[in-house]
């Protein structure tokens, strides 16, 4: 554990050229009431005391026995090599690219990642990524605005409720409505309340494959309906479901975004993530964020440069595209070091075997009684089952018990007390499914 120490000497030395004689006088300017009376720091440690200390800390954390947690973010498997690539210090020291001179291997990384995505997708092009799937969301809804010169957002029932928050929040203070007036169904969005939904002033229809509710659904129905009024299609996308779905691309979306973190990284906490974004070569220019390009230099060798730079410091600020456009490169990076490991089949795969671990699950848990499992439209990885009783009290009882069944819906929707989403990845078991079902069935017979 490093140490950066400084010698009292040095510290009157530095409040010297600040102009005060302690450290109290530099933070005079804060009023007394919102001054810390204390920051009750302990006393210092040795290294090695300091590493027992965290030792101890660390083993008081309970890892879940089994854990079907879903909801935007997923427990999938991180290849070693994942980690052992990205964590080359190439990788992870080096910073903007904008001096293609000194950065070619970050702007190759950078490139392949936007080519993975844009074939991932089937749309034209793809950026160099954004913070999470919900800022992406919120920038393919600046797009739109942009684009059509209007100013309402209509947004499916099915959106994640979390991106829903996202949008509201970062909306809050601009002229954009929000129409959130779209039922929410455990099954296919609401063809015809959606187009009823739409008018004159209605820039992008935002829409969610597989839904919130694991529910997979085919929108071109509503692509080409939109299309036809000069409304914009949004879609948010499941990176891995997008191996075995029908692409955003063949769908004829205008926009594509999700998030990125089922590509390789792991779950830490809530982050850092990383934000998905394609769309078509029509809309290119209003897209956010960094696009790296491939050319060649001037002795004719392959070389990458960003591209199509007039979007951020570069313009006039009113006309820049973004103000949310810093890129995760060393998470696009993990994504991309997965994708290739994993390959065309690999990820194909991963998405079958997350298909048919859930439907195995579905089976189990729908043969305890009182339990009833959402059937109405087919499902990916993600599906909702309806408990006899609160499913935040069910959740939280086995929570205690290092198991985590699922996330209950009523956190998001006043009506859901007793639904609850499970998730289930490839990383699950037969053997776990089945104790997911034993635990479940006894807790509800008590």
């Amino acid at each position: 554990m490093s140490y950066i120490a400084t010698t009292d000497a040095e510290r009157q030395e530095m409040l010297k050229i600040c102009g005060v004689s302690s450290v109290a006088d530099l933070f005079a300017d804060i009023p007394s009431d919102v001054a810390p009376k204390s920051f009750n720091l302990p006393e210092g440690k040795s290294e090695l005391d300091l590493h027992c200390h965290f030792r101890e800390l660390a083993g008081r954390n309970k890892p879940l026995t089994l854990n079907f947690f879903g909801g935007g973010f997923y427990d999938h498997f991180v290849p070693a090599a994942v980690d052992a690539l990205v964590s080359r210090s190439e990788f992870y020291t080096a910073y903007t690219p904008y001096q293609p001179e000194l950065s070619q291997g970050t702007l190759q990384a950078i490139y392949e990642y936007q080519t993975a995505i844009c074939r991932l997708t089937n749309m034209d092009v793809a950026n160099a990524s954004l913070y999470d799937g919900g800022t992406a969301l919120y920038e393919a809804c600046q797009m739109a605005i942009h684009a059509t010169r209007r100013n309402r957002i209509v947004i499916d029932g099915g959106l994640n409720p979390v991106y829903r928050k996202m949008l509201y929040s970062y909306t809050a203070n601009l002229h954009i409505n929000l129409a959130d007036c779209v039922p929410v169904i455990h099954g296919h969005c609401d063809r015809s309340y959606i187009m009823d939904t739409l008018d004159e002033s209605t820039a992008a229809v935002v829409l969610q494959n597989p839904n919130f509710f694991g529910v997979v659904d085919d929108h071109t129905d509503i692509v080409e309906y939109c299309h036809k009024h000069g409304i914009l299609v949004i879609q948010v996308i499941y990176p891995i479901a997008a191996a075995l779905l029908k692409t955003p691309g063949e769908m004829g979306v205008d926009i594509a975004v999700g998030e990125g973190q089922s590509l390789g990284l792991p779950l830490s906490f809530g982050g850092p993530y990383l934000g998905i974004m394609a769309t078509t070569k029509k809309q290119v220019r209003r897209m956010p964020g960094r696009i790296a390009g491939r050319t060649v230099d001037k002795k004719g060798r392959e070389a990458f440069v960003l591209t199509l730079q007039a979007r951020e410091q570069h313009i006039r600020r009113e006309k820049a595209t973004s103000n949310i456009c810093t890129n995760e490169a060393l998470c696009a990076l993990r994504a991309q070091i997965y994708l290739s490991l994993l390959g065309k089949n690999g990820l194909k795969e991963v998405a079958q075997l997350c298909a048919a671990k859930a439907e195995y699950a579905k089976q189990q848990l729908n043969k305890i009684k009182d339990v009833e499992v959402m059937r109405a439209s087919p499902t990916f990885n993600e599906f909702t089952v309806k408990l006899p009783r609160s499913a935040k009290e069910v959740v939280n009882a086995m929570l205690a018990k290092n198991v985590a069944p699922g996330l209950p819906l009523g956190r998001f929707y006043d009506d859901m007390d007793e639904y609850m989403l499970v998730a289930v990845t490839e990383k699950r078991t037969k053997a776990q499914i089945d104790q997911l079902a034993e635990a479940l069935e006894s807790e509800l017979c008590q």
